[in-house]
C-alpha cells in the first residue's frame, strides 16, 4: 500500500472510478493504452493476472462469489492511474474493457509515443561494435524531445552508467576551459540502463524548449559503465530549429 500512495503521488493524473463487475466463472479484460506498471487490489477477494504477451492487458476475476464491494488500482507507464470500484456479478455486463488515454496528454506519454515513431537518422558515431544515433528531434508545447538509439554489435552487453545533455560554449583561446550548462531532462522513456549483445535499444528524452546560441552546441554523453565505450553526440542549433511538431495525443 505503501508502494501505490507513493506513486498516486508522482503519476500525472488519477482517472474517476469506474465500476467493474466480475464472476468466478469469467475472466474480465482490462485493456489499458499504455503499458501497466503497478496493480493494487483492495481485497484478495479479486485475482488478477498480467499478459506477457501484450503489457496493457490485464485479466481480473473473482475469487469467490458474493463479495464485499473493493477496489482495483492500476497505475500506467503514461503516469496515470485508473481507479476501479469491483463487484461480483454472476453474469458481467462485460467481459473486455478498453481504457481510454488521458485526454491532457502529459510529457512522459508524449516521450512514450516518440519510442515508436520510425527513425530518421541525424547523426551517428561508431565505436567499438557500438553505434548511437539522435534519430529525431520533435517539440510540443515548450518541450523538445530527443528520438537515440543505441545499437550494440558487439558480444558484450553495453551498460549505461551516464547519460548527460549539456550546452557547451567552447572558446577559441586553447587555454580556455570548456563552460557547460547543464540541462536536466524533464523526462526520460526506454531503456536507458542495458543494451544487451547484438541488441538495440530506443530511448526519448524531454527537455525544456531551448535554443543555442552562436559558438554553442548540445553535446549528450553517452558513458559506459565499466568500460572505455563513451559517446559524445553534438546537436547544433540549425538542427534544433528543424524539430518535428508533435501531433495531439488524444
Amino acid at each position: 500500500m505503501k508502494k501505490l500512495i507513493i506513486l498516486l503521488l508522482l503519476c500525472n493524473a488519477c482517472f474517476a472510478q469506474t465500476p467493474l463487475s466480475v464472476s468466478t466463472d469469467k475472466t474480465t479484460s482490462l485493456i489499458f493504452p499504455f503499458p501497466i506498471k503497478y496493480v493494487d487490489r483492495g481485497t484478495k477477494d479479486v485475482i488478477v493476472q498480467s499478459v506477457k504477451e501484450d503489457e496493457r492487458i490485464l485479466l481480473v476475476k473473482a475469487a469467490g462469489k458474493h463479495f464485499t464491494e473493493t477496489n482495483l488500482s492500476v497505475v500506467t507507464g503514461d503516469g496515470n492511474v485508473y481507479e476501479f470500484t469491483v463487484n461480483y456479478a454472476a453474469q458481467p455486463s462485460s467481459l473486455v474493457l478498453h481504457l481510454p488515454p488521458n485526454k491532457k496528454a502529459t510529457v512522459s506519454s508524449y516521450a512514450n509515443s516518440i519510442l515508436n515513431i520510425p527513425p530518421k537518422r541525424i547523426m551517428k558515431v561508431d565505436h567499438a561494435g557500438v553505434m548511437t544515433k539522435i534519430s529525431g528531434i520533435y517539440i510540443k508545447d515548450d518541450v523538445i524531445y530527443y528520438q537515440l538509439e543505441i545499437h550494440n554489435h558487439s558480444p558484450l552487453d553495453y551498460d549505461i552508467e551516464l547519460l548527460k545533455f549539456h550546452i557547451v560554449d567552447k572558446k577559441k583561446g586553447k587555454r580556455t576551459a570548456l563552460q557547460e550548462n547543464e540541462l536536466v531532462p524533464l523526462y526520460v522513456a526506454g531503456n536507458k540502463s542495458k543494451v544487451k549483445a547484438y541488441g538495440f535499444s530506443v530511448i526519448a528524452v524531454a527537455l525544456e524548449k531551448f535554443t543555442i546560441p552562436d559558438a554553442k552546441f548540445l553535446s549528450i554523453q553517452l558513458m559506459e559503465k565499466n568500460g572505455g565505450r563513451h559517446f559524445n553526440l553534438k546537436v547544433f542549433n540549425n538542427q534544433i530549429l528543424k524539430a518535428k511538431i508533435l501531433a495531439d495525443l488524444l
